[in-house]
């Protein structure tokens, strides 16, 4: 394999010699968390979410109502938690389960 440089790891799960960056992109790929709102949607950062039930939040003593709009989220590494701003709350965490992509 004339020009062919690249360093080749021992991949233990599969058994195989790999090129590090195809190991690397493996393990990356493995290492990502998948959040699926209520009905199956994939969301990812930055993504719209609408609430499918009134909610109460403990310690803002507000409750947030179904149909609600949440602007850009980030997803937590958690496949059931994501990272949500709304006025008035901080740090507010929301179970996929309760949202649905918008």
């Amino acid at each position: 394999m004339a020009g062919d440089d690249e360093d080749y790891v021992y991949d233990e799960d599969s058994g195989e010699w790999l090129p590090a960056s195809e190991l690397a992109a493996k393990r990356a790929a493995a290492d990502t968390v998948e959040v699926r709102d209520a009905v199956g949607n994939v969301l990812a950062d930055g993504d719209q979410v609408t609430l499918i039930k009134d909610l109460e939040v403990k310690g803002a003593g507000q409750t947030l109502k179904q149909g609600t709009l949440i602007k850009s989220i980030r997803l937590t590494g958690d496949p059931q938690e994501i990272d949500c701003r709304y006025p008035g709350i901080k740090g507010l965490v929301l179970r996929a389960e309760f949202v649905r992509k918008r």
